[in-house]
């Protein structure tokens, strides 16, 4: 008896303690993002809201962003309804043939009722020769009654039926409609938000005609870049993170986090000085952008040079970065495992095709991330 109540007066310290531990997790989370949050925001003011083009750029590819977002749900939805309204016509078409047979087995039951005349179970009731005889017809005659009755039943529910499905049938057309003149619409959004980023892109080759002028956006968007890192890597030192296995041990292991070709490799020349410090993959718009690794993002946002930016953070300084996408699934803060969607490929950024720039970092510098790949090639 002691034991058991040692045993019950320990579970709920023990529930205790895994409710303080959750607190504490939520409150560390909360920590984390509220850093990654400020750190965004400072370099947003400090490398997006100087330069007005690159400020029109992010809001021009932001809004295409949507705008494909918007669409693709719509897509989706509309192959929802019209496989529902596939499957409304199916059963209506099955319905309508149940309920012509169902009218021919009546029809064929009345025609017996009528051969055998109306007042044949009262003939039998006043047939006193065999009895017994009398009594098996009445039950036959009872069998035969409930057929009826059932087969009306059954054409009842098929009428009803019918009509319920011609119902949703016009529900689903409306829908559909309705979700065409949407998809219509949003098609010209994102018309619109194309030719906005054009306009600006072509703005901002305007301003680097010269080989000068353009080796001196590409310096200062890797600077913005190691600006950038340097920050996260202050505001996360206070949260490391601990991985099951540690990323070091995964050279020569890892998955591409793409399909496609090598169109830069780390370490070729770009313009100038400025060399490449990870590889350029080209794709196919909207291809599944994966994490190599198990970790945690630290960023989840838009970044000059590179559009829609993720970073993931592996533990003991190692870090994987994922540019040029189209769409970010993933927000700062959120943990992902090995092969999770991070987001979706595309060329936000400025760039001039879908593709994906990845890097890996060890320390805050780049490493050449080939030789961690189980494969040569994406």
């Amino acid at each position: 008896m002691l034991a058991g109540a040692a045993g019950g007066l320990a579970a709920p310290a023990g529930g205790q303690k895994g409710e303080a531990d959750a607190r504490k997790a939520e409150a560390e989370l909360q920590a984390v993002k509220s850093e990654i949050e400020r750190v965004t925001r400072e370099v947003s003011a400090s490398q997006v809201e100087r330069d007005r083009l690159t400020r029109d750029l992010k809001s021009a590819e932001l809004s295409v962003g949507n705008a494909r977002a918007s669409l693709s749900e719509l897509k989706r939805q509309r192959a929802e309804h019209a496989a529902r309204r596939t499957a409304l016509t199916a059963e209506q078409r099955e319905r309508e043939a149940q309920l012509e047979k169902n009218r021919a087995d009546l029809a064929g039951q009345i025609r017996a009722a009528y051969t055998i005349g109306r007042q044949e179970p009262l003939k039998l009731l006043l047939n006193q020769e065999d009895p017994a005889l009398a009594g098996r017809m009445f039950v036959y005659y009872g069998y035969f009654g409930r057929a009826r009755a059932g087969e009306i039943k059954l054409i009842e529910d098929d009428v009803q039926r019918l009509a319920e499905l011609t119902a949703e049938l016009d529900a689903e057309d409306a829908e559909l409609a309705r979700l065409e003149q949407q998809q219509r619409a949003e098609l010209s959004a994102l018309e619109q938000a194309r030719a906005q980023r054009s306009q600006v892109l072509a703005g901002l080759e305007a301003e680097s005609r010269t080989r000068a002028q353009n080796l001196e956006r590409l310096r200062a968007q890797q600077a913005g870049l190691e600006q950038l890192l340097k920050e996260l890597r202050a505001a996360m030192e206070r949260f490391p993170l601990e991985t099951n296995e540690a990323f070091a041990r995964l050279r020569g292991k890892l998955a591409w986090p793409v399909s496609g070709h090598l169109v830069a490799r780390f370490g070729e020349a770009r313009a100038g000085g400025v060399r490449w410090d990870g590889v350029l993959v080209a794709t196919e718009r909207g291809t599944p952008v994966k994490a190599v690794c198990e970790g945690r993002v630290i960023y989840a946002d838009w970044l000059p040079g590179l559009g829609l930016l993720a970073i993931v953070d592996h533990g003991d300084g190692y870090l994987s970065l994922y540019g040029h996408n189209e769409r970010l699934y993933k927000a700062a803060g959120e943990h992902v495992a090995a092969g999770e969607t991070l987001a979706a490929a595309g060329d936000s950024g400025g760039s001039g095709r879908p593709e994906l720039y990845f890097e890996i970092r060890k320390g805050g510098k780049p490493v050449d991330p080939r030789p961690w790949f189980k494969a040569a090639d994406p």
